[in-house]
């Protein structure tokens, strides 16, 4: 388990490095939804994404000697693990899969990260990068399997709680579950925390199902962010704990999503940023009316070239 003392620690260890992200509340019976809804835009943070909050607290907390950092991702991640360690002066090595869209990999450019493109997907671009870690001795920092990454994923659940307090319930879409495992940890049981899923990538869905961390095969929209093929071993017994329900959206929801969030907010967000507030506008969650939902917009590096007008 990640102690709300090491989250606690990660606030104050990475605060000068990153965003203190807004909240919109939304009127009343907003997208014809009876409940109170506050959107944490940490679609604003640093690099696109909420990942610079574990990215940052890795690093800072790891020694790191010559060789640099590494780390395999779809984007997002890696991005975040680029952006740091360039702030911090290290070098930096990122894997991506053939999946990860083009402008994920020229945001990696923009922050002097080498990059090799490997592998059909996350699994497969983490396993070329582990071995070049231990070839070179970098310091391989996970996507969402590293404690100190969960207790700074965890810096997003108690900022929230700072700027809205009495939430009932907080959705947060889920790859392999570096996000939901730290917020979890830092709400516990005080507010129902509730993971998102597409359709096709029910990797936490699946798990909690079977008891166990099962591998399922992932694709569709969002596969890019939250496409990771199995949960970490360390957020699962969280999960276990502290997330009583997940729910799966079509694609086809979340690209309304992503189109209803720009059309009336005129918020970017990516597929996997849209996930969450998917299971709302859906109505695969159906708040109790007056409910206060947070939820959390998570990524908003879409691909413009492609966004739904």
């Amino acid at each position: 388990m990640i102690s709300r003392t090491e989250i606690q620690d990660a606030g104050r260890r990475i605060a000068m490095h990153v965003r203190r992200t807004p909240v919109m509340a939304l009127e009343e019976k907003a997208f014809g939804i009876d409940a109170k809804i506050f959107l944490k835009l940490e679609c604003l943070q640093h690099t696109g994404s909420f990942k610079p909050r574990g990215a940052f607290n890795c690093i800072l907390n790891s020694k790191i000697e010559k060789a640099g950092v590494i780390a395999a991702s779809g984007g997002n991640h890696g991005a975040a693990v680029a952006y740091a360690a360039h702030k911090l002066g290290h070098s930096v090595e990122i894997f991506v899969p053939v999946i990860t869209p083009k402008n994920k990999v020229d945001r990696l450019r923009q922050y002097d990260a080498s990059i090799t493109v490997t592998g059909n997907n996350y699994a497969e671009a983490l396993a070329a990068s582990r071995e070049r870690a231990a070839q070179t001795g970098a310091v391989a920092i996970h996507a969402y399997d590293d404690a100190r990454v969960l207790a700074g994923q965890g810096t997003l659940g108690m900022e929230f709680e700072e700027q809205v307090r009495g939430l009932d319930s907080v959705l947060i879409a889920v790859g392999g579950g570096g996000l939901i495992g730290g917020v979890a940890s830092w709400y516990q049981e005080r507010v129902r925390v509730i993971g998102v899923e597409p359709e096709r990538a029910p990797t936490l869905h699946k798990s909690l199902a079977a008891g166990q961390v099962v591998e399922v095969e992932t694709g569709g929209v969002a596969a890019d962010s939250l496409g990771a093929r199995r949960v970490g071993d360390l957020m699962f017994p969280i999960a276990q704990k502290f997330v009583p329900q997940t729910l799966l959206v079509s694609d086809e929801h979340i690209v309304e999503a992503q189109r209803a969030l720009w059309q009336q907010l005129r918020l970017i967000a990516e597929p996997g940023g849209a996930t969450a507030f998917a299971a709302l506008l859906s109505g695969a969650y159906k708040p109790h009316p007056g409910e206060r939902v947070g939820v959390v917009l998570c990524g908003s590096n879409a691909e413009l070239a492609s966004f739904p007008a």
